[in-house]
């Protein structure tokens, strides 16, 4: 549960960011002109739907088990977060493309840069700002683990998405900054315009190494490493297990499906290795909250 309330902090914090740089980056390219500015509008816009349908996804993977769906709806946030990583990334940097591509034929100038350049160095900060409200919720899941590491074995989808969001914002904002003051100071457009087009590529490419990443999770994969091997102790660790012999997990949202094969300690009766069996999946249970379903076979070596 702190796993989704970190999740629901992270996405709250980039909505609210992304949704006031928005409409003030709209103001500006109005009034500028400014080709990167607009991409950079519709860029922050495309980022309020992505975190509005994340939402949808947590709410959908809330859903309890029913007969079509017995395991339940968890990797509904999986499907969502594919669908923000890969779809409205690649609109909002097609998009932005275009209308780079559009103003390098035709592009009239920027009108009052200035605004363009304030606007940009503030909304810069709001989204640095977004980052480390980010980056603060990662934190408290991620324990000693690098951040490239825990990117790399997350099974949390909105996180990750969400971080790539925020960093593609930044590094698309920094881009359109070079840009308009280029075309400030060199009087030539056309950098406005490479700017937008810089900025498109960013979002396809992010766009790409995030749907990579999300689709091992939609179409079914294990828990991480660590947890894996903490489930293999624990199990092995109990006085009715002699040794485990397979495990097989699956990362279903926020919950887990575990499927154990062990050795069990010798008892004389078949009610006995039935008690000890639900005793041990009680127990694993408790020690890992996450883990919802446990299907238990007893077998020799």
């Amino acid at each position: 549960m702190s796993h989704q309330n970190s999740s629901v902090k992270s996405i709250l914090f980039a909505l609210v960011a992304n949704l006031g740089i928005a409409i003030t980056k709209t103001v500006a390219a109005v009034i500028t002109g400014s080709g990167a500015m607009l991409a950079e509008s519709i860029h922050s816009y495309a980022d309020c739907g992505n975190q509005g349908l994340l939402f949808l996804g947590l709410k959908a993977s809330k859903k309890g088990p029913d007969q079509n769906h017995p395991l339940g709806y968890g990797k509904a946030i999986f499907f969502w977060s594919f669908i923000v990583a890969l779809i409205l990334f690649s609109m909002g940097g097609l998009f932005s493309i275009y209308e780079g591509i559009h103003k390098l034929s035709s592009h009239e100038g920027l009108t009052s840069p200035y605004i363009a350049i304030v606007v940009l160095s503030v909304s810069i900060l709001l989204e640095a700002a977004s980052l480390w409200g980010c980056l603060t919720q990662i934190n408290k899941v991620r324990h000693d683990e690098s951040l490239w590491k825990w990117f790399l074995n997350s099974r949390q989808s909105e996180l990750v998405v969400v971080l790539g969001e925020d960093i593609a914002a930044l590094l698309g904002l920094v881009f359109a900054l070079i840009s308009v003051i280029l075309s400030m100071v060199t009087g030539n457009p056309l950098f406005d315009a490479i700017g937008s087009i810089g900025i498109g590529v960013l979002l396809i490419v992010i766009s790409l190494f995030l749907g990579i990443k999300i689709k091992g999770l939609l179409i079914g994969q294990s828990v991480d490493p660590e947890v894996s091997q903490e489930i293999t102790t624990f199990l092995e660790g109990q006085p009715e297990i002699n040794k485990v012999l397979n495990l097989i997990t699956l990362q279903l949202g926020a919950q887990v499906m575990v499927a154990v094969k062990v050795k069990m300690a010798k008892v004389e009766t078949v009610d006995q290795l039935i008690g000890n069996i639900n005793s041990c999946e009680a127990a694993l249970k408790k020690q890992n909250p996450a883990i919802q379903w446990v299907f238990f076979e007893p077998d020799v070596e």
